[in-house]
Order: structure tokens, then sequence, then C-alpha cells
């Protein structure tokens, strides 16, 4: 899941995420995108209730403006995310920058970050697995 805020950004993130998907051979069922990160629980909560999908990656870069709003914004979302994870024992990473960066920063993590989210959705799924 890929937030279009920061889209030149989210883009590629999404590029490098879908390559590390097809290179660790990882099936990838939806692509999905929304407006912000602040928008992906409804549409992550609909996909883990689906028993075809066993994780979900987000993809977000959360740039610092001249209030506290990124903090706000990328914390909830995170704590959210969580929750999900937790509400349906299935992977949910967290492949979104930030907050207090600036856009240079944001550019510089594009890849670590994309590729580092889909890697720990494939290794909670497959500590999941084992542990069942």
């Amino acid at each position: 899941m890929a937030s279009e805020f920061n889209h030149k950004i989210t883009s590629k993130m999404l590029e490098v995420a879908l390559e590390k998907a097809e290179h660790l051979k990882i099936n990838v069922k939806y692509t999905c995108k929304v407006s912000g990160i602040y928008d992906m629980p409804t549409i992550i909560d609909e996909l883990l209730s689906k028993n075809d999908i066993d994780a979900v990656v987000t993809l977000g870069a959360v740039i610092k403006g001249q209030t506290k709003h990124d903090e706000v914004i990328a914390h909830t979302t995170a704590k959210t995310l969580q929750e999900l994870s937790i509400k349906h024992k299935k992977a949910v990473s967290l492949g979104i920058s930030g907050p207090g960066m600036q856009e240079r920063q944001a550019y510089a993590r594009i890849r670590p970050v994309a590729e580092r989210a889909v890697e720990a959705a494939v290794n909670t799924t497959k500590e999941l697995q084992r542990i069942r």
C-alpha cells in the first residue's frame, strides 16, 4: 500500500518494493494507493480480513513542515497499523519514513525503507507461520 502524498518519493518506493518482492518471489495480490498515510488503516483492515492475504507492506514519506503535524500523523498511523497487525495476527510492515525529515532525507531513504518494509513483512509472516 502506498501513499500518494509526496508522490515523487512514494511512487519510487512502490517500484523498489515491487522489485524486492519479485526478487524474493513474493506473490503481490493487491497494490493499493491512498491519499496519505493517515488514510491507510481502513484499507489495511479490509485487506487483512481476506484469507489470501498474509501481510501488508505500507509505503509513505512524512516530511516535516512548519508545524508538528507530521509527528501527529506519523505517530497516530504507526500506532493504528500496529493495532491492526495484532487484531488480525498478520504482518503490517512500517515502510513509512519520517517524521521530522526533510525532502532530501526522504529521497535518500527510498530504497532502504522500501526494501526493509518488504523484508519485514516476509520475515514476520514466516515467523508467525513457524510458531502457529
